[in-house]
């Protein structure tokens, strides 16, 4: 009896030990490895549908589902790129050309530069009384030094920033290769592997696909509905280029900082530079009051009602997700709450009923 504690007990120090070491092992691509589980999860469906379209052959089936991802993510996402790198070099551009004064008869005639150099002018005047006197060009040159120092000092970080992306694509993808060409027989031998009867195990799992799906579909559904509205609203105001911005601002919508007010903001200074001053505060009220309410209104019932979580669950699920997690606890918080009630469920269901 002794003898068999002490080989129980050896096996699973061992396996705790070992465990542990391929915790550490992994450790820097467990985002990497967790962003490849959901899209497996969500993409699923589309590589069965073409396993069965190829007879078998998963390889290239896996294959094909890869290439097509890279091209609807990597594509759209080096033609904006594009675009705001061109907007970029127009917008330094316009104020070189400024800061040498040329071109200023044109912003001169603005109503809104006209209404800044009158109050320039009438703060002068106060500050004259004082000895007061500014410099302003000097000013004004100082700080766009200050200021082109600065982004100087970040292109390494953010050339380093991009790397990390692109590393980080390229693992996501080849990790999501393997997960749907052998996810299956992983998840078989996972499941069996938990201490549960198989109706358990199957619940648990569609308990799984159905919290991810949920909760992805429910913020991708948003964010088209945000990009929507706020791509209608900028054509109708008149913000050049309405498509393309409508098409970022969607994917502004899945950034857990920011969201759409990323793009709309701008936007709207973009108006209010041009002179369009009712246009400017009625866009920034739209985006304000309406796109961005939207997240608040619609997530909670797209995500909760599926997953059958409380709003409030789903507010803190959410929030907690991004303090712990970063990005990706937006999709985990709600997941980890999903399944939380689901294994409740279970529990009472097992052990509730034996003690009645």
């Amino acid at each position: 009896m002794n003898q068999d504690w002490l080989v129980t007990g050896f096996f699973f120090a061992l396996l705790i030990a070992i465990l542990y070491g391929t915790f550490l092992i992994l450790s820097p691509f467990l985002k990497a490895i967790t962003w490849a589980a959901i899209l497996a999860v969500l993409v699923y469906p589309a590589y069965a549908w073409l396993l069965k379209l190829l007879r078998g052959r998963a390889t290239i089936a896996a294959l094909t589902i890869i290439v097509l991802i890279t091209l609807i993510i990597v594509l759209p996402g080096l033609r904006t790129v594009g675009f705001l790198s061109e907007e970029i070099v127009l917008l330094v551009r316009t104020v070189s050309s400024l800061a040498q004064g040329e071109g200023l008869e044109v912003w001169e005639k603005k109503p809104w530069v006209q209404a800044i150099l009158r109050g320039w002018d009438m703060l002068g005047m106060h500050l004259a009384r004082f000895d007061f006197n500014i410099d302003w060009k000097d000013t004004l040159t100082q700080g766009a030094q200050a200021t082109s120092g600065f982004l100087v000092s970040y292109v390494p970080n953010i050339a380093q920033n991009i790397f990390l992306f692109a590393a980080n694509f390229v693992i996501v993808l080849f990790t999501l290769f393997f997960f749907l060409r052998d996810g299956a027989g992983f998840c078989y031998r996972l499941r069996h592997l938990l201490p549960m009867d198989h109706e358990h195990q199957e619940r648990l799992f569609e308990n799984i696909i159905n919290s991810l799906t949920a909760v992805v579909h429910g913020c991708l559904a948003v964010a088209l509905i945000q990009g929507l509205l706020a791509g209608l609203a900028y054509w109708l105001l008149g913000v050049p280029f309405s498509l393309v911005w409508g098409v970022v601002t969607a994917f502004a919508a899945l950034l857990p900082v920011g969201g759409t007010l990323v793009v709309s903001v701008p936007a709207s200074i973009y108006l209010f530079i041009q002179g369009e001053t009712v246009r400017g505060v009625v866009l920034l009220i739209w985006c304000i009051g309406v796109v961005g309410m939207v997240d608040n209104i619609l997530k909670p019932l797209f995500i909760g009602t599926r997953l059958k979580l409380p709003m409030l669950a789903l507010f803190f699920g959410i929030l907690g997700g991004l303090a712990v997690f970063g990005a990706l606890g937006l999709v985990l918080g709600p997941v980890l709450l999903g399944l939380l009630a689901a294994l409740l469920d279970l529990y009472l269901e097992e052990y509730g009923e034996a003690k009645q």
